[in-house]
C-alpha cells in the first residue's frame, strides 16, 4: 500500500510496519490515514534531499500522533515511531513536544480542525512547524544530510486517530514564501483559468448600448443574462475553454471560489447578490451537465474543507464567509437539488456545515479580548457540593461576575449568527414550494437523512461512516429550530393543524410500514415477531392486514439462519406493507447484519382494508414496491385518498391534522439523533464545568494555606504563591473555555430544545399508550429519550440554567412521573434493558423532592397501580431496585434513617454529590399509606411479598458472611495477598441489599403491624417466626464479642467502607422496636413470645445495642483503653432521645419476660420435641396422616412442598397438636 504522490526526488514507497497498521483513502483529493492499530507508522513514497519543502496535515482528531520526516533506513513499530528512531523528526501537538529519538516541549496542543504545516530546509539543515499558519519555532536544526539522505513525510498514529495530508493537490491554507509543495501546482492551467476569468468579468462589467452602439459599464450586482446574441456567443467562446478547467480540484478552489467569495465581500445579504445565482445559470447552460457536477461537487467540498479548518477568531468572520457563500450556491434550486441527490449526503459529511468547533486556546481564539474578565462561582465546599449557606457576594465578585456575563452575551450575539447562518441552509434543504423540474428539496432530503440515520444507527463500531456527536449536537438543534419554523408556517397557513408545541409523532408510523426503523428494537421485540402474534389488532384497529399465507413464508427455520442464499430470497414473493405506494425492505437492508426482523418484511405482505372489512372478503390490492431513496412527494404526504405516512390511523388516535407528514418523518428523525449520540455529547462536555469546580476549589484551599502560613516559612508561602499563579492561570482559561461551551451547547436557547423534545416524546408515548397492544411496535429509544432529556435538563445545564424556570415544567414532571409508573412493569415492553432503564429512571425520581412530589400529583388509580406492581414477589425480576425505590420512599421514617451520609464515612470518606443515596431524605407519606392499605386489603399479596423479601434477605446476607469469611482468611495468611477488590465491592453490595432488605421490613411492620401481629390473617405467624429467626440471626452475627464482623470492619478495607455496625444495627433495632413497644398489647405479647421462643435469641445481642459488654467477656479480659464498645447512645445526631427511651424499655421489657419464660418453662422430653429442629415442642399434626412438628417447621416447609417431611403423602390440613394431659 502506498501514498499516490507526485514524485519528487526519487520515487521510492514503502510501509513501515504491517499494512493493517492504518487505513488510507483518496478523500477530496487528500490522502487520509485513520490509525487501526496501537501505533501505526506509515511514510510517503516521496522524498526531498535538497531545497526547501512543505506540507499540510488536516488535524481530524486530536489524538495521540506524531507528524514529521523520516529517512528510508528508519524503521518503526508498535512501540516506536516516527521521533522515536535517529534521522526521523517529530511533532506530537497531543503532548505538545517535539520528537528525535529524545523528547522536549514544543509548541502548542492542536485541536480537531487545525492544520499542521510540516516545513523542511535541506539548505540550512532545519525543520520547522507552524499551527494554523502561525510558526512555532525552529523544533530542530543540523539535521544529518548529504549523500544518501532525503527525507520522507512520514506519521505515526494511536487506534482510529484521523488525519489527512495535502501534498499540493489543493492550494495550501498557509503557504509560505521560498517553500514548495512537495506536488507542484498547475501552473499553466491556473494561469488560463485566471485569464478567462477575466474575460468573464469583462463581460459581466460591459454591456452594449443599443441606441448608441457602443460598449458601456455596467454595475454587476444587477447583471442579468438578457438573451442578447453577442454576449451569448462570447460567453459560449470563453466556457468552452473554461469549463474543462472547472473540473479540476486545484482550479475550482484556487480560481472560481475565491472569485465567488469576493462578490459577496461586498456586504450585505446574500439575496442583495443575485450575481452569484446568474453565474449558476450560465454553467447549467453552457458546461455539459457532467462538467456542472463536477464543479459544483469540488466548490461543495473546497467550501466545506474551508469552514472546518478555518480557525477560530473573535468575529468567526471567516465561518461566516464560507457559510454566505455556501447558501447563495443552495439558493440556486438546479444547482441544490443537485447536490442534494448526489453530493451533500452521499459524498460530503454535510454535517460539518452546522457545527461550531469548541476553541482549545482560548488566545488564539480572540475570548481575551473578548471576555477581558473572567469568573467562576466559589459556593462550593470541600466535598464538592453546593454550600448550603449562600454567602453574600462581595462587591468585587459582584463586578466581576457581571463583567464575565456582558462578555458571555458578546460571545453568544457572534455565535448566533453563525447560527441562523446555518439555520438558513438548512431552511433552503427542507424548501417543499421547489417544484420546478422535479421533486421538491425537502423530499430528497428525507430520503438521503434517513439513510444517514441509518449508516449511524448500524455502524457504529465504524468511524469512516458514523457522525462525529460534536456534529450531531448542533446538527440537532438547527434541525430543531428549521423543523419548528415550518411546522409554525404550516399552522398559520392552516389553523386546524396542531403548533409545534404541541407537536408529536403519531402511532401509525411505527407499524404501517412508511418509516424505516433498520434494526432497532422495538417495545414488544422483533418485529417479525409483532406483525404475527397483533396481525388481528392491526387488521381491527388500524385497518391493516397481514396476509396469512406470506406470513406462513417465514418459518423460525428462516429466523434462526444467519445466512441467506440469494436464490432463495429471489424465489420469495416480495410484497408492499401497505397500499398507497408504502415501503417494501430496500434490497440493501436485507442483509443478515441487519438483524433477521429486516428479512421476514420483504416478505410480509401488507395491505389495506376497507374500514370495518372482515378478513373473508379481503381484496388482493397491487402496490408498489419502493426503495427508501427512491420515494415522491406523494408516498410521504398522501393524495386521493392515500395518507401517505398516516396510513392505518387506530381509533384512539383523534382525526385532527398534525402537520406536513413530511414533517412528521424529520421529528422521528431527530428524536433518533438524539438517541445515538446527542445525550453522550451532552454529558461528556459536563467535564469542563467539572474541571473548573476542581481548580476553583483547589484555589481557595490554596489561598486559605497562604493566609495560614507562618511568616518564617518563606519557602513554603513562595511554593503556594506559584501554586496560587499556577491555578489561576488554569481557571482564567477554562472559564472562558467554559464561556463558549455555555453558549453553544449549554445555552438557554439549547436547553428549551432538549426540554421541548422531552415533551414531543411523553406526547409521543401517551398517544402509543392509547392504542393498547399496538404500543408494542413503538420503538424503544422514545422511552430512552424521554428518560434521558429529563437527566440532561436536571444535571448536564445547572447550575447555568435553571428546569424549574422552563414553561410548563411541573406539568411535564407530572406526565414524565407517570409514565415511569405505569410502564416499568408494563407486559407490552419485553426488552431486558429498556425495562431496567425504567425502572433505574423511577428510581432516580423518588431521589429528588421535586420529582417525587411529581409522582405523588399523578392520579390515584397510578399511583396505587405503581406501588402494587413494586410489591410483587421479588423473584424472577429485578427486585435490588425494586427495593431501593421502596426505601427511598421510607427513608426519613426509620428509627435513626434520617441522615445523608452513613455517620461513621463523614470523616474517612469524600462526599461524592452524584450519588442519588447522597440526597437529603424525602420520604413520601402518601406512597407509604398507598402500601400499607395494598398489603392489608390483599391477603395473598403480604404473604408472598414478604416471603420473598425474607427469602432474599436471608440469601443477601448468608452471601455476605460467606465473603467476609473468605475476606478474614485472606488477611490472616502470613504471606503477602491482595483481594480482589471485585469480591470487596460484590461484598459490600450484598450488605447494602441486606440493610436495605431489613428497612423495607421496619417500613412494614410500621405500616401494617397487623400482617405479622394479627393471627388470625393466614400466614401472619409464620411470616412473624421467619422474621424472628432472621432478626437473631443478624443479630449473632454482627454483635459477638470479637466476631468475624467486627474483626473485617476494624480492617477498613478500601471498597469495604459501608460495612458497619451502625447501619444493619438500627434496621434490626427498628424492627423490633416496632412490634415489641409501638404494638398494642397483644401484638406486642405475641412478638416477644415468638422472639423468646426462637432458639437463636440472645440477651446479649440486645444488650449490646446500648454499649452493655457481655459479662463474661469482661472477666475474661480487662478492657483496652482504645477498645470502643458499638453503643447507640454516641449517635445521639442521628438517633433521638425518644428513640434511645424506647430501646432502653425494650432492653427491659425483653429481660424481665426472659427471665419470667426462662422461669415458667417445664423441662421437656426429647420425645415431646419436633423431630425437625429440636428447637421447638411439638405442636401440629398432618392430615391424613397424623405426623408431628412444630408449626414453624411445617408452614416454612408448606410454602414450597405439600409433601408430608417423613412418608411423602400429601398434606391435605394442618391441625393445631396439644399432648393429652394423661401423658
Amino acid at each position: 500500500m502506498q501514498w499516490e504522490v507526485p514524485v519528487v526526488g526519487p520515487g521510492l514507497g514503502e510501509i513501515c510496519g504491517p499494512a493493517s497498521a492504518v487505513q488510507i483513502s483518496l478523500v477530496c483529493s487528500l490522502v487520509q490515514v485513520i490509525g487501526h492499530s496501537n501505533f501505526g507508522s506509515i511514510r510517503a513514497t516521496t522524498c526531498v534531499y535538497k531545497g526547501k519543502w512543505i506540507y499540510e496535515v488536516l488535524i481530524s482528531s486530536q489524538g495521540l500522533m506524531q507528524i514529521g520526516w523520516c529517512t528510508l533506513n528508519c524503521r518503526f513499530n508498535q512501540e516506536e515511531g516516527v521521533g522515536d528512531t535517529p534521522d526521523s523528526y517529530a511533532y506530537d501537538g497531543n503532548r505538545v513536544r517535539k520528537w528525535n529519538v529524545t523528547t522536549t516541549n514544543y509548541g502548542k496542543s492542536w485541536a480537531a480542525g487545525d492544520i499542521v504545516s510540516c516545513l523542511i530546509d535541506l539548505d540550512e539543515g532545519t525543520i520547522v512547524f507552524c499551527l494554523n499558519g502561525v510558526s512555532l519555532g525552529t523544533a530542530f536544526d543540523n539535521i544529518t544530510r548529504g549523500a544518501g539522505m532525503a527525507y520522507f513525510p512520514a506519521i505515526s498514529l494511536s487506534f482510529k486517530e484521523s488525519v489527512a495530508f495535502n501534498f499540493g493537490s489543493r492550494p495550501l491554507r498557509y503557504p509560505f514564501t521560498g517553500y514548495r509543495p512537495l506536488q507542484d501546482p498547475p501552473s499553466m492551467d491556473l494561469v488560463k483559468a485566471h485569464k478567462l476569468l477575466g474575460y468573464l468579468k469583462n463581460v459581466i462589467h460591459i454591456g452594449i448600448d443599443v441606441l448608441e452602439g457602443k460598449l458601456v459599464e455596467k454595475d454587476t450586482s444587477t447583471w442579468q443574462l438578457q438573451g442578447e446574441p453577442t454576449v451569448l456567443i462570447t460567453l459560449a467562446h470563453i466556457f468552452n475553454h473554461f469549463a474543462p478547467l472547472m473540473c479540476k480540484v486545484y482550479l475550482v478552489e484556487d480560481v472560481l471560489m475565491n472569485f465567488l467569495l469576493s462578490i459577496l465581500e461586498r456586504g450585505g445579504s446574500v439575496e442583495a447578490h443575485p450575481l452569484i445565482q446568474q453565474l449558476l445559470d450560465l454553467m447549467w447552460l453552457l458546461m455539459e451537465d457532467y462538467e456542472v457536477h463536477e464543479c459544483l461537487k469540488q466548490l461543495l467540498m473546497s467550501l466545506l474543507r474551508a469552514y472546518r479548518f478555518s480557525p477560530i477568531i473573535p468575529d468567526l468572520g471567516l465561518q461566516i464567509h464560507y457559510l454566505r457563500l455556501t447558501i447563495a450556491v443552495l439558493k440556486h434550486e438546479k444547482s441544490r437539488k443537485h447536490l442534494l441527490n448526489n453530493v451533500l449526503f452521499d459524498v460530503l459529511r454535510s454535517v460539518v456545515f452546522f457545527y461550531i468547533k469548541s476553541p482549545l486556546r482560548v488566545e488564539e481564539a480572540g475570548l481575551q479580548e473578548l471576555i477581558p474578565t473572567t469568573w467562576w462561582p466559589n459556593r462550593f465546599t470541600k466535598e464538592g457540593k453546593e454550600s448550603k449557606e449562600v454567602k453574600e457576594e462581595s462587591a468585587e465578585e459582584r463586578l466581576r461576575r457581571r463583567a464575565y456575563d456582558r462578555g458571555c452575551q458578546r460571545l453568544k450575539k457572534r455565535i448566533e449568527v453563525v447560527e441562523e447562518l446555518q439555520v438558513q441552509i438548512l431552511k433552503l434543504l427542507l424548501n417543499n414550494k421547489d417544484r420546478g423540474g422535479g421533486e421538491a428539496s425537502r423530499y430528497i432530503f428525507l430520503n438521503k437523512f434517513r439513510k444517514f440515520l441509518q449508516e449511524n444507527a448500524s455502524n457504529r463500531g465504524n468511524l469512516t461512516v458514523l457522525c462525529p456527536p460534536e456534529y450531531m449536537v448542533c446538527f440537532l438543534h438547527r434541525l430543531i429550530s428549521t423543523l419548528r419554523c415550518y411546522w409554525d408556517g404550516h399552522k398559520a397557513k392552516a389553523p386546524a393543524a396542531l403548533s409545534s408545541e404541541e407537536a408529536y409523532v403519531p402511532p401509525q408510523l411505527f407499524y404501517n410500514g412508511k418509516v424505516d426503523y433498520f434494526d432497532l428494537q422495538r417495545l414488544g421485540g422483533l418485529l417479525s415477531h409483532l406483525k404475527k402474534t397483533l396481525k388481528d389488532d392491526l387488521a381491527l384497529k388500524a385497518n391493516i392486514l397481514i396476509d396469512p399465507a406470506e406470513l406462513q413464508a417465514v418459518t423460525m427455520d428462516d429466523l434462526d439462519e444467519d445466512e441467506e442464499s440469494a436464490t432463495s430470497t429471489a424465489q420469495r414473493p416480495v410484497a408492499a406493507l401497505a397500499i398507497g405506494g408504502a415501503l417494501a425492505r430496500p434490497s440493501w437492508l436485507s442483509s443478515p447484519t441487519l438483524g433477521r426482523a429486516n428479512r421476514f418484511l420483504s416478505t410480509a405482505a401488507v395491505s389495506l382494508m376497507n374500514p370495518r372489512r372482515s378478513l373473508g372478503t379481503l381484496e388482493k390490492m397491487k402496490a408498489r414496491t419502493l426503495n427508501v431513496e427512491q420515494r415522491t412527494e406523494d408516498d410521504i404526504e398522501g393524495s386521493h385518498g392515500n395518507e401517505g405516512l398516516l396510513l392505518g390511523r387506530p381509533p384512539e388516535e383523534p382525526e385532527q391534522s398534525i402537520t406536513e407528514n413530511s414533517l412528521l418523518e424529520i421529528l422521528d428523525g431527530i428524536v433518533m439523533m438524539y438517541n445515538l449520540s446527542v445525550h453522550q455529547q451532552l454529558g461528556k462536555m459536563v467535564g469542563v464545568s467539572d474541571d473548573v469546580n476542581e481548580y476553583a476549589l483547589a484555589l481557595k484551599d490554596t489561598e486559605e494555606k497562604i493566609n495560614r502560613c507562618p511568616k518564617k516559612r518563606r519557602d513554603i508561602y513562595e511554593e503556594l504563591v506559584k501554586s496560587q499563579k499556577v491555578f489561576s492561570e488554569k481557571l482564567n482559561h477554562l472559564s472562558r473555555r467554559l464561556a463558549w461551551i455555555n453558549v453553544t451547547i449549554y445555552s438557554k436557547e439549547k436547553m428549551q430544545d432538549v426540554y421541548w423534545l422531552l415533551r414531543v416524546c411523553i406526547r409521543t408515548i401517551e398517544h402509543g399508550d392509547r392504542t393498547g397492544t399496538l404500543f408494542a411496535f413503538m420503538p424503544e429509544f422514545y422511552l430512552s429519550v424521554a428518560m434521558n432529556s429529563y437527566s440532561a435538563l436536571k444535571n448536564y445545564f445547572s447550575p447555568v440554567h435553571c428546569m424549574e424556570e422552563l414553561p410548563g415544567y411541573e406539568e411535564t414532571l407530572t406526565r414524565l412521573a407517570a409514565i415511569l409508573a405505569k410502564h416499568f412493569a408494563d407486559s407490552r415492553i419485553v426488552g431486558t434493558d429498556i425495562r431496567d432503564s425504567l425502572m433505574q429512571a423511577l428510581a432516580s425520581y423518588v431521589c429528588y423532592p421535586h420529582s417525587l412530589r411529581a409522582v405523588e400529583r399523578i392520579s390515584e388509580e397510578q399511583r396505587i397501580s405503581m406501588m402494587r406492581n413494586l410489591l410483587a414477589p421479588y423473584e424472577q425480576r429485578p427486585w435490588a431496585q425494586t427495593n431501593w425505590i421502596l426505601v427511598r420512599l421510607w427513608r426519613g421514617c426509620g428509627f435513626g434513617y434520617r441522615y445523608t451520609r452513613l455517620p461513621h464515612l463523614l470523616k474517612t470518606k469524600p462526599e461524592d454529590a452524584n450519588l442519588p443515596s447522597l440526597q437529603k431524605p424525602c420520604p413520601s407519606t402518601l406512597l407509604q399509606q398507598h402500601m400499607a392499605d395494598l398489603l392489608r386489603s390483599d391477603c395473598d399479596m403480604a404473604p408472598s411479598f414478604l416471603n420473598s423479601v425474607l427469602n432474599q434477605l436471608n440469601w443477601a446476607f448468608s452471601e455476605f458472611i460467606g465473603m467476609i469469611q473468605e475476606i478474614q482468611q485472606a488477611a490472616e495468611r502470613l504471606e503477602r495477598n491482595f483481594v480482589d477488590s471485585r469480591q470487596l465491592k460484590v461484598c459490600a453490595t450484598c450488605f447494602d441489599l441486606s440493610v436495605s432488605l431489613l428497612r423495607v421490613l421496619e417500613m412494614t411492620v410500621t405500616l401494617a403491624p397487623e400482617i405479622f401481629l394479627d393471627w388470625s390473617r393466614p400466614s401472619s405467624e409464620l411470616l412473624l417466626r421467619r422474621l424472628a429467626q432472621l432478626l437473631n440471626q443478624v443479630l449473632n452475627r454482627v454483635t459477638a464479642e470479637r466476631n468475624l464482623f467486627d474483626r473485617v470492619v476494624n480492617l477498613r478495607l478500601p471498597g469495604l467502607e459501608s460495612v458497619d455496625h451502625y447501619p444493619i444495627l438500627v434496621a434490626v433495632t427498628g424492627i423490633l422496636v416496632r412490634l415489641l413497644m409501638d404494638t398494642d398489647f397483644q401484638g406486642a405479647k405475641r412478638a416477644t413470645a415468638v422472639l423468646l421462643a426462637d432458639p437463636c435469641f440472645q440477651l446479649r445481642s440486645i444488650q449490646y445495642l446500648l454499649g452493655h459488654a457481655e459479662p463474661s467477656a469482661l472477666a475474661a479480659t480487662p478492657p483496652s483503653a482504645d477498645k470502643r464498645h458499638f453503643s447507640l447512645h454516641t449517635y445521639t445526631d442521628y438517633i433521638s432521645l425518644e428513640e434511645l427511651a424506647k430501646v432502653e424499655r425494650m432492653l427491659s421489657h425483653l429481660s424481665e419476660e426472659s427471665k419470667q419464660a426462662a422461669a415458667s418453662i417445664l423441662p421437656t422430653s426429647e420425645e415431646d420435641l419436633c423431630p425437625i429442629c429440636y428447637a421447638h415442642p411439638i405442636s401440629a399434626i398432618f392430615r391424613p396422616c397424623s405426623h408431628k412438628s412444630c408449626k414453624a417447621c411445617i408452614n416454612q416447609h408448606l410454602m414450597n412442598n405439600k409433601d408430608c417431611f417423613f412418608c411423602k403423602a400429601t398434606i391435605t390440613a394442618v391441625d393445631d397438636f396439644t399432648k393429652p394431659a394423661s401423658s
